[in-house]
């Protein structure tokens, strides 16, 4: 246990540490490239013929690599935030339970980081109304997913039933294979029945016990 404590600890400090790397690698390039860069290339172009003088001018194009890095580092600094979260998680629940959160802190981030540049780019109140827009938009398309991921932190974190035990929901009589993020699988022997996490709060569980008693 105490192997496992140190373990987690490391992993934590890593990804904490990879947070702030990123953090700071992506502020010095963003510097570099729309402060450094272009001054750097003006200077160099003055030693060019005229008519190439203009095809180093990164001025135009600076949006669209904003827009690229940030994509790139705020993927990268959302996984790191989230992989803090589920080894924090694993100090007390076991790896259902903190793979869960951590996708749904992913695809929560995501849709904050695309409808957050978005805005970026507009700028002002048509930046504001867009940035909403945007976010209507991702959280109507990720109802369904995150309904069924938050459901499915409620079944690992509740723990109706476990994996290995036999199970009656909504008909379908098996024995739980696995319960993941969007479903929880059943296996009734002939067939896997992949049951979205949604359905099962507020319905009817039957956990099927065990009567046979060794003699």
């Amino acid at each position: 246990m105490a192997e496992d404590k140190v373990k987690i600890s490391s992993k934590i400090l890593s990804s904490v540490a990879k947070t702030i790397i990123f953090v700071i690698v992506f502020v010095i390039i963003e510097a570099i490239v729309n402060n450094f860069l272009p001054s750097l290339l003006s200077q160099i172009s003055l030693n060019f013929p005229p008519l190439v003088q203009g095809s180093v001018n990164i001025q135009p194009y600076l949006p669209y690599i904003n827009i690229l890095l940030s994509l790139l580092f705020g993927y990268l600094i959302i996984t790191e935030i989230s992989n803090v979260i589920y080894w924090n998680l694993r100090i007390k629940y076991d790896h259902p339970v903190a793979h869960s959160v951590r996708n749904v802190i992913r695809i929560l981030g995501v849709g904050v980081l695309g409808a957050t540049i978005a805005g970026a780019v507009a700028g002002g109140v048509a930046g504001v109304a867009l940035g909403g827009f945007i976010g209507v938009v991702i959280g109507f398309a990720t109802q369904q997913v995150l309904g069924q991921a938050v459901a499915g932190l409620f079944v690992l974190i509740a723990r109706p039933f476990k994996i290995g035990d036999q199970v009656n929901v909504g008909g379908d009589i098996g024995v739980v294979e696995d319960i993941t993020t969007l479903f929880t699988i059943i296996n009734k022997g002939d067939q896997l029945v992949l049951i979205p996490n949604n359905t099962l709060i507020g319905s009817k569980i039957y956990v099927i016990k065990n009567n046979t008693q060794k003699k």
